[in-house]
């Protein structure tokens, strides 16, 4: 009996990777997605059917918003019965955060969302595109026993998948440009593609697929660095409507110890602004007690962000602050991990 080819949508956003040289001008336009196999032959070569969907006008990722965000999701959700799995075409340059934001709208996610994307445009001689491209549709594609391998949110790029709420964009010039310090790969391209199974989500509880539909952007990053003055830290906390705030804090989670910051941020979490501490490192966990600049933090019940990325703390507060958790349960609610985003 012959296996059922795996179905995959191809969702182009915008970006890099789906630009062809105008060679007339010089310059990048997108291509027609229509004629992707013209574009790209080698996906004829692929055992899977490929379907895609562009956006009317694709953007860059720069503009990227939560309106986009939540048009990605509805793309998944109106195709994800008759899909095996969904490859996102998107820019760099914003790909973390809405990626990150996805795996938290799809909820109880069985199948791939494999975002990908390139540093050289596809038309370009030595471009990324290419491999990118299809080693992504391979990995969407990818079956054991009758149901797909990877089941959760990922990125793809330079040879490795990453879960998508672990990656960080560290580099704007290497084909390498995402990094993901505190979680292994899930996938590597190599002659076989090697998955490591131990790595990959999977949800405790098999409930039905469910897409939320709203997000709540009422908060804020502030990175801290010596010589912030108090004024710029009063600012941030007295913007109008601010509900959740991520403190960038020093290593394993340290911060100053003046009364003065101490102060403001108790006032502000007496006031029920939600208040999260992330390390500015790109790998490691935040450990507050573990230092004196941290146990004052720890005491007033700032919510521990551990080890998890800003992009992804961004995605999870608008999203806890959008299905809206309530004050008595978000600080647990947020330090439990929901989509494998942090240890």
């Amino acid at each position: 009996m012959k296996t059922k080819k795996s179905t995959i949508l191809l969702i182009y956003t915008g970006g890099t990777i789906g630009m062809v040289k105008d060679y007339k001008t010089g310059s990048l336009k997108a291509f027609d997605f229509d004629e992707l196999l013209s574009n790209i032959p080698e996906l004829n070569q692929l055992d899977c059917e490929i379907e895609t969907f562009s956006f009317d006008q694709p953007i860059d990722s720069s503009n990227m918003s939560l309106k986009h965000w939540l048009q990605i999701a509805s793309v998944i959700e109106d195709n994800y019965h008759n899909h095996d799995g969904f490859v996102v075409l998107h820019g760099s340059d914003t790909m973390s955060y809405t990626a990150s934001a996805l795996s938290f709208l799809l909820e109880d996610l069985a199948k791939p969302v494999i975002f990908t994307g390139s540093q050289l445009p596809i038309g370009d001689l030595r471009t990324d595109a290419k491999e990118n491209l299809i080693t992504s549709i391979q990995i969407a594609a990818l079956k054991e026993n009758g149901k797909p391998v990877v089941q959760e949110v990922g990125l793809y790029f330079e040879y490795k998948l990453y879960r998508a709420n672990r990656t960080t964009k560290i580099n704007a010039e290497h084909f390498e440009a995402f990094s993901s310090l505190n979680h292994p790969p899930l996938v590597e391209s190599g002659v076989h593609l090697k998955v490591f199974k131990e790595n990959l989500f999977r949800p405790k509880t098999a409930k039905k697929f469910f897409v939320h539909k709203k997000m709540d952007n009422n908060v804020a990053v502030l990175k801290l660095f010596p010589g912030l003055s108090p004024k710029v830290l009063q600012s941030v906390l007295q913007i109008p409507g601010l509900k959740a705030l991520i403190l960038e804090t020093y290593g394993a989670g340290n911060a100053f110890t003046e009364d003065w910051f101490l102060e403001e941020l108790k006032n502000a979490i007496k006031n029920n602004l939600f208040i999260v501490n992330v390390t500015q490192c790109s790998g490691g966990s935040v450990i507050m007690g573990q230092y004196e600049t941290s146990k004052a933090m720890l005491d007033m019940q700032v919510i521990n962000g551990k080890d998890i990325t800003t992009e992804a703390a961004i995605a999870k507060l608008m999203y806890m602050l959008g299905v809206g958790v309530t004050t008595k349960s978000f600080k647990t609610i947020f330090e439990t991990p929901l989509r494998g985003e942090m240890s």
